[in-house]
């Protein structure tokens, strides 16, 4: 899989811009605050139906634009596909797929993979739980159609049952209704949780690979999946899973909101025995953050027979030389999109493209 082209139109600082990129490494390559990450963005956009910075679609309109539209032709094993995507003044998206309207993110997430990095997400280690379902949900979601319908009907399922529990404080008899709830949060949530168990254990063994090699073979880092569940398969998780929202009603009740279910597991993160959650340096953590990256690369390949477009915001930033060289040979084999301050390509077989105050040009 790979990026041929990107044609921006009153994206973010971007008034009109056309580039064509290499298969393997793309250096982006300008002073800061000059557009690079807003490329890197516009192509998240296009995989992953919104973006990494802001939950405002509008805000990736130009300042005095009236609209801004992204689009890419994308190149897989057996076809090629086209994304156009068109932000008006009020937020709202049109987005085509190979001509054909796209009205929910269901119908875009998966034909162009992409996996992103940036010095925010050094959080997937040490900041909260949420940060690291987050990333399990992405991942999962572009390889698994099933895992994403599945989680988009949990959370909505959630919501209500939620709002209920909100009002249920002096009701007469709420638990018919939260019944209901509980058996579709079960039967979801049984999905949920058996695919994300899968993923982390193959997860586990190519993250730990990638991190053997970025840092020289001296920690291991090992991965699992945190849940107070101890079924592994989809049936047996759903009754466990049931009876613990049972278990657990009374107490919801006084609280407000569900206290049980995926939506409240995590990732163990493990160096050396540890809890690098707790105690990992910030070296530690930058390097088992791109191991896990690298990590989710392999797996979607392992999943859809060819690789993701790797999006690195910044990340060289945050690497030694001897790390930077170890990322560009690990990366080698996969289109990259790769933002920096400076750069010197050397003997490294890559496109440059420079970028100067919203606009940009391959100089290599």
């Amino acid at each position: 899989m790979r990026i041929r082209s990107l044609e921006l139109e009153n994206f973010r600082n971007y008034e009109r811009t056309d580039l064509a990129f290499s298969g393997g490494i793309n250096i982006i390559c300008g002073k800061n605050g000059a557009g690079k990450t807003n490329i890197l963005e516009s192509v998240y956009l296009a995989s992953l139906f919104g973006s990494p910075r802001t939950s405002k679609d509008k805000e990736m309109i130009r300042f005095g634009a009236e609209k801004a539209q992204v689009k890419l032709v994308i190149e897989k094993r057996f076809r090629r596909h086209t994304i156009a995507i068109q932000i008006d003044s009020a937020g709202k998206k049109r987005v085509l797929a190979d001509g054909i309207p796209v009205k929910r993110a269901a119908e875009l997430i998966g034909i162009l993979g992409v996996v992103f990095f940036s010095p925010d997400e050094m959080k997937l280690i040490k900041e909260t739980p949420a940060e690291r379902r987050k990333f399990l949900d992405i991942g999962l979601s572009q390889q698994q159609k099933t895992y994403f319908i599945a989680l988009s009907r949990y959370n909505k399922v959630l919501k209500q049952k939620n709002n209920l529990l909100k009002e249920a404080f002096g009701q007469t008899d709420p638990d018919a209704m939260l019944s209901v709830w509980d058996a579709q949060l079960a039967e979801y949530g049984a999905t949920i949780v058996e695919k994300r168990m899968r993923y982390i254990g193959e997860l586990d063994e190519l993250a730990r690979e990638a991190h053997a090699k970025i840092s020289g073979g001296k920690e291991e880092l090992r991965l699992s999946y945190e849940t107070p569940l101890k079924s592994n398969d989809t049936d047996a998780l759903r009754a466990e899973l049931y009876e613990k929202l049972e278990e657990a009603r009374e107490k919801d009740k006084r609280l407000g909101y569900c206290s049980v279910g995926p939506h409240r597991d995590d990732i163990y993160v493990e160096i050396n025995g540890q809890d690098a959650r707790k105690f990992a340096s910030q070296g530690q953590q930058r390097t088992v953050a791109l191991a896990m990256k690298l990590g989710e690369v392999g797996l979607y390949k392992k999943e859809s027979g060819e690789p993701p477009v790797l999006l690195l915001d910044d990340v060289f930033s945050e690497l030694d030389e001897e790390r930077r060289k170890i990322l560009l040979d690990v990366t080698r084999d996969v289109q990259s999109l790769i933002t920096c301050t400076e750069f010197d390509p050397g003997t490294t077989d890559c496109r440059v493209i420079r970028v100067i105050d919203g606009r940009a040009e391959a100089v290599k």
